[in-house]
């Protein structure tokens, strides 16, 4: 029986690792031999990735997932 960390383990490896090999091929678009893009373009993909980012931080800083409890 796999505990809840050892899936852990195991799922964050395999994601964290497709997540960086996706993130390698997004920085083979950068060449302008094959490619054309502005500045603009750079900045729009890179805004997207930090927010995905940020979000994705949140939810491990949070352990009600963003759901505020309220108190007086």
């Amino acid at each position: 029986m796999e505990t809840k960390r050892e899936k852990f383990v195991r799922i964050v490896e395999a994601r964290t690792n497709k997540i960086i090999d996706m993130i390698r091929l997004l920085g083979n678009c950068a060449n302008r031999a094959n490619y054309d893009y502005t500045e603009e373009d750079v900045q729009k993909i890179f805004s997207a990735l930090d927010k995905e980012i940020k979000a994705a931080k949140l939810k491990y800083a949070c352990e009600d997932f963003g759901e505020e409890k309220f108190k007086l």
